[in-house]
């Protein structure tokens, strides 16, 4: 990565009071993956706390010098593609406390008590003809950022609810804008959980962005005859299927660096 030129993503302050070492400024999301996912263990344990051990159906060949040692079963947390939606892009934080309540009418609120920030999150009425996600309250709320950005020439990004993060209360609509052109990134609808009321303290990661390039494609559809389909399942499981895992992570996975 090191002969590879790093593109500049600006996270620009539209609050005067803000500045490099604000403690809630956009950071790479990697830096905010949440305690749980570091607490999961990559291989399967029993109620003892032992691992399992790997039957020949989930890894049907034995460690190097064993002939039945098929090594322990990794867990979701050993799947590189969750690992990267954790660590890829930036992430907005939270600038202040919101306190969701309902009220006597069974609407859901929100009360801010920082005066700097009584607009960093407003209330919206249900959006016409949008299609209401299931189990969220059917009034809304918009996040309005104190940051901008500002990407090459070229480059677009992916605004969205922080990947893999169900332990949060709510879910952003996801929008694509050209940050290369436009830099102050406006307001950003959302949804709180049906049922749901508390605080999402100040610091919660609540927008990630994922830059991309905005490139023009085409696409092919290819058929495989059987032997094809045997032949690539075959080479697929002698490859990947080895004992303890992490092929994908070790032979085949890029890293991407967020800074």
């Amino acid at each position: 990565m090191d002969s590879i030129k790093s593109k500049i993503a600006i996270f620009r302050s539209f609050r005067p009071w803000l500045n490099k070492e604000s403690l809630f400024k956009p950071v790479p999301t990697q830096n905010v993956i949440p305690q749980w996912y570091k607490d999961a263990d990559r291989f399967a344990k029993m109620p003892n706390g032992e691992y399992y051990k790997a039957p020949k159906e989930v890894c049907p060949f034995p460690k190097e010098g064993t002939t039945d040692d098929y090594g322990k079963i990794p867990t979701w947390k050993a799947c590189p593609a969750i690992m990267d939606a954790f660590s890829t892009g930036y992430v907005f934080k939270t600038p202040c406390d919101l306190r969701f309540f309902k009220n006597s009418f069974g609407s859901i609120n929100v009360e801010i008590t920082d005066s700097k920030y009584k607009d960093f999150c407003t209330q919206r009425p249900p959006m016409p003809q949008f299609e209401h996600p299931k189990g969220f309250y059917r009034d809304h709320f918009s996040w309005s950022s104190d940051w901008g950005l500002e990407l090459p020439e070229g480059y677009s990004a992916l605004f969205m609810t922080p990947m893999n993060r169900f332990d949060l209360p709510f879910m952003n609509t996801v929008g694509i804008v050209d940050s290369d052109k436009v830099h102050l990134l406006g307001s950003f609808p959302f949804f709180i959980a049906d049922g749901w009321e508390g605080t999402i303290p100040a610091g919660t990661p609540y927008l990630q962005v994922l830059p991309f390039k905005r490139e023009n494609w085409e696409h092919e559809i290819d058929i495989l005859n059987q032997p094809d389909m045997y032949g690539k399942m075959v080479d697929n499981a002698k490859f990947y299927r080895q004992p303890d895992g992490g092929v994908y992570k070790n032979k085949v996975w890029s890293r991407r660096d967020y800074r």
